[in-house]
């Protein structure tokens, strides 16, 4: 068999109850790559999931590789690890739905040597006023730094020249990432791109259990991790709660 394109990996803990529709719309999006020449493989890294996360992945057509470490970042190294394609590409297993031309458009952008990696950006499956604003104020820092969420990918040899993902952090894994990705593409005269026009639409769910207007609290207390505070309690509730 030969080796896919492009590899998604998916960090899964407990996710039977939105896994089904992401690995639908993940199914289209990966046919309409086909239909031009491309693979991709779905790898489901399972992070010691207690519900029927590793049957839907794996009766869906998904490669699933359990992951002891219970950490995020575990979970999207391990996957990494288990992977096949010489491209890498990250989402969260909440995630609604992706653009049917995502991994065409990923392929082109890392066609060009100009650019390191990136990411999709995201917009929301449902609004509100709390919603908006968060997303308001969240785009001067897009802009200043081109960190974005959504799909993240970049080249394989990349991933792990800079480490893949920190594991020694329990939350914002995902930024750090990005920051390597980003020093080591500006020593080589690359920037990390932004595909706006092919946004997954992300769930609210944390939203839905938090409130509309959360995160304004949680990011008020963030500046603090560049001083080594760990919020260990906080990530056990936000992410990593057993009953999740």
């Amino acid at each position: 068999m030969n080796d896919p394109d492009i590899s998604l990996v998916i960090p899964a803990y407990n996710e039977a109850r939105f896994l089904p529709r992401l690995l639908l719309s993940l199914a289209a999006a990966r046919d309409r790559y086909a239909a031009l020449g491309g693979a991709v493989e779905i790898v489901v890294a399972d992070n010691q999931s207690t519900d029927d996360t590793a049957a839907i992945a794996a009766a869906a057509g998904a490669r699933v590789t359990p992951v002891e470490q219970r950490s995020i970042a575990a979970a999207r190294n391990g996957g990494a690890a288990a992977s096949r394609g010489c491209i890498l590409s990250f989402l969260d297993a909440d995630t609604v739905r992706i653009h049917p031309e995502t991994f065409a458009a990923i392929a082109t952008a890392l066609d060009d040597p100009r650019c390191v990696g990136g990411a999709t950006g995201c917009t929301l499956e449902r609004w509100s006023v709390g919603l908006a604003a968060t997303y308001a104020m969240m785009v001067p820092l897009v802009w200043a730094t081109r960190f974005d969420t959504g799909l993240v990918f970049c080249r394989r040899a990349d991933f792990v020249r800079v480490g893949g993902y920190p594991e020694e952090l329990r939350l914002a894994e995902d930024v750090a990432f990005l920051w390597r990705l980003r020093r080591l593409g500006k020593q080589r005269g690359q920037r990390l791109h932004r595909l706006r026009r092919f946004k997954v639409v992300a769930s609210t769910r944390k939203f839905d259990e938090h409130g509309d207007w959360h995160y304004f609290g949680f990011l008020a207390r963030a500046p603090a991790l560049l001083f080594g505070a760990r919020f260990d309690a906080l990530a056990d509730r936000y992410w990593y709660r057993p009953d999740r």
